[in-house]
């Protein structure tokens, strides 16, 4: 069959719900890239293939991808309660109900510790709750350990930042309940320990420098960076992060696993092309496959913390993976506009990169759309 090329799928999409977007495609080992459009609205400077963009949530897979070769280094074992290394976190309480108050009387203790494997699926009992009112999310808005656009300023250092966490009790019992997203903040910290060096440092070493990610990382230079925008009530897009004045100019305080990297389309789609290749040099296939399949059950998939994120999906190790018409894909997505999906059943990966908080459903859907009707053909 003919290959499916960044230009078409580019094509394809809405033009003016962005100022401008990046494509990458690899089929078949084939990469192609294409960009369209300007680096802001009504700008005149054209957006480059290569730009550095906030990927946000598009840091959650390759957190993951690091957590497995930590792994296999021997550092940690999927099944192992994480008290060994965040003793912060031994000896939860979980709340007796969500709407109880965050203290001993609304509490119960834990039926088992958190695991190394809860974090990368998200099943650590505390995360985002779309329920009715809960006074421990409020809390944990109060302690900076809220919900949003990522920030590299706005966190305290990783010991300071996981005393917070640990001050407040789970939501549901480890294990049994998917919700987005501290999990992986506290996965970062829980990599770094094992280690024994920052993230950042961890994360170069064994995941970026090995595949060529070089222009992935908690910084970005100013050189290629492009602003990043959020829509107003009014549809407008106002200035989320510049370039010159960007927070993501300096190193951060807290290496947030949940959503702090930057990088380009042609990183992203080197890591999606390590995984396709059954992780190449680098990961076990045993590991890809243990990554990139569903975790949970069909009540964790449907239960109201997981349903606006999941759409009817599931969950591996990082990664969302979903039934699709042309065969099973896994991938996530960021908040800042970023989107990569696999396609194994077809050789073919696909990263779209915008800039504007939060992504339009139509950009998404057209860009997933266009490469399921290629495949389809």
């Amino acid at each position: 069959m003919a290959g499916v090329h960044a230009e078409e799928v580019l094509a394809a999409l809405p033009a003016a719900d962005v100022p401008g977007a990046v494509v990458g495609v690899r089929h078949h080992g084939t990469t192609s890239l294409a960009a369209t459009g300007v680096t802001e609205p009504g700008g005149d400077v054209p957006l480059r293939a290569d730009a550095v963009v906030r990927l946000s949530s598009n840091t959650k897979p390759l957190v993951a991808a690091l957590t497995l070769l930590l792994v296999a280094d021997g550092l940690l074992a999927l099944d192992e309660p994480v008290d060994r290394l965040l003793p912060e976190l031994a000896g939860r309480r979980v709340l007796s109900r969500l709407s109880a108050e965050p203290d001993t009387a609304g509490t119960v203790p834990a039926l088992r510790p958190i695991t190394v494997e809860d974090l990368l699926t998200m099943r650590m009992g505390f995360g985002f709750v779309p329920e009715g009112p809960c006074p421990t999310v409020d809390r944990a808005a109060e302690l900076g350990l809220g919900f949003g656009p990522p920030d590299p300023r706005g966190l305290p250092a990783p010991d300071a930042w996981l005393a917070r966490c640990a001050s407040l009790p789970l939501l549901d019992q480890p294990g049994t309940a998917w919700r987005y997203e501290l999990s992986f903040a506290v996965l970062g910290v829980l990599l770094a320990r094992a280690a024994g060096r920052p993230l950042g440092d961890v994360l170069r070493d064994r995941l970026l420098a090995p595949l060529g990610m070089t222009d992935t990382g908690f910084v970005a230079g100013p050189e290629r960076l492009v602003p990043a925008f959020v829509r107003d009530e009014d549809g407008g897009l106002a200035l989320f992060d510049g370039v010159a004045e960007s927070r993501w100019l300096a190193p951060p305080t807290f290496p947030d696993g949940r959503g702090g990297l930057v990088g380009t389309a042609a990183d992203l789609l080197r890591f999606a092309g390590m995984l396709l290749d059954d992780g190449g040099a680098l990961l076990d296939p045993a590991a890809v496959a243990l990554m990139t399949t569903d975790h949970l059950t069909p009540a964790q998939r449907a239960a109201p913390g997981a349903a606006p994120f999941l759409d009817g999906g599931g969950w591996g190790f990082g990664v969302g993976v979903v039934a699709s018409p042309v065969g099973t894909r896994y991938g996530w997505a960021g908040g800042l506009g970023t989107l990569w999906y696999s396609w194994p059943g077809h050789d073919l990966a696909a990263v779209l990169v915008t800039q504007v908080l939060p992504p339009t459903a139509s950009v998404f859907g057209a860009f997933t759309r266009a490469i399921e009707d290629a495949l389809a053909r």
